[in-house]
């Protein structure tokens, strides 16, 4: 459930990194690229693990909310060459921001993480880096963020600004509510309102497709959170995978179904009713999918559908990048 976007890896990935010159106690146990994270220099290792650059699912599922905000407006305000600089400088923002999310999260959760054994590794909770060096480094992605920042216009500076308070209040969310995943939802989409006021302007579809896309992240993210629901009993972490329980798949297919009735109402609203609704059925044939690979097999694919996730988010960048272009 620590969503933002952590990946896992196999023992055979493992067993490569202890075969390393690098002790396999600095390499957390949750890396989605043990290997590579072995090979970085032993100074650099625990920033790159704090920023889970080693994880890089979730710098895509933070540009994605971006980029279908970008086409979904497009479709109002005319698809042009901009969309496409404005998808590059996005994506550039998403690298620091997510790892600056992460960092956040580790300073926040780091007691925490050192009771679970996958995250007992991490840089904080092992002991690789300082609370100090942490903050540091936290500030010095902030600073890189603020860079992109700068080329955004007024009205998307503003609305970027808002969701500084929003991104601080998630680690917390977890303590005190058991859905901290919809918080991330209103968190990891506001992406949406950036890139409509960038390209022209919040509007109540803009406000709509959010809503969808909110209600996508909690079905991918309780997917995620299956597998912590152990050790999320055992320390009083809270998530919809641990409120839902054996109906955990049913319950993120639910949502599926809402993001996609949402996402469908958003297209009808700007006029996109016929490359919206293939669109639509399409994200929606992902879902099923998802939830019928899990259905068997939910500790063993959960990480796996949650990283599928990418290419969900990536029809409808698609579908609506043709309704904006046709």
């Amino acid at each position: 459930m620590r969503a933002m976007t952590d990946e896992s890896h196999t023992s055979a990935d493992m067993d490569a990194a202890v075969e390393s010159e690098t002790p396999a106690a600095s390499i957390p146990a949750d890396s989605a690229l043990p290997q590579w994270l072995a090979g970085l220099p032993d100074w650099a290792r625990p920033y790159v693990a704090l920023s889970r650059f080693d994880r890089p699912v979730g710098i895509w599922l933070l540009a994605l909310p971006c980029w279908i905000g970008l086409a979904f407006t497009a479709i109002t305000a005319g698809f042009s060459f901009s969309v496409i600089l404005w998808a590059v400088l996005f994506f550039l923002g998403a690298i620091p921001m997510r790892g600056a999310g992460c960092t956040w999260n580790d300073i926040t959760d780091r007691d925490i993480d050192a009771k679970v054994a996958r995250t007992a590794a991490r840089p904080l909770p092992s002991g690789q880096v300082t609370l100090t060096q942490a903050v540091i480094w936290l500030v010095a992605q902030l600073a890189a963020g603020f860079i992109v920042w700068l080329f955004l216009p007024l009205d998307a500076k503003i609305i970027a600004l808002l969701a500084i308070p929003l991104v601080v209040a998630y680690p917390f969310m977890k303590r005190i509510t058991w859905w901290p995943q919809a918080w991330l939802g209103i968190v990891f989409n506001w992406g949406v309102f950036i890139a409509a006021a960038t390209l022209q302007h919040v509007s109540l579809s803009t406000v709509v497709l959010w809503l969808g896309l909110a209600c996508w992240t909690i079905a991918y993210d309780t997917i995620y959170a299956t597998q912590d629901i152990e050790d999320d009993s055992l320390i009083g972490v809270r998530s919809t995978a641990r409120l839902f329980g054996d109906k955990a798949a049913l319950g993120a297919f639910a949502f599926h179904i809402a993001a996609s009735a949402i996402i469908a109402l958003a297209a009808i609203s700007i006029g996109a009713e016929q490359i919206g609704a293939i669109t639509v059925l399409a994200f929606l044939g992902h879902g099923i999918w998802q939830t019928l690979q899990l259905r068997d097999r939910r500790d063993a694919t959960a990480l796996a559908m949650f990283k599928a996730n990418v290419w969900a988010g990536a029809i409808l960048v698609v579908g609506f990048t043709l309704a904006a272009l046709f």
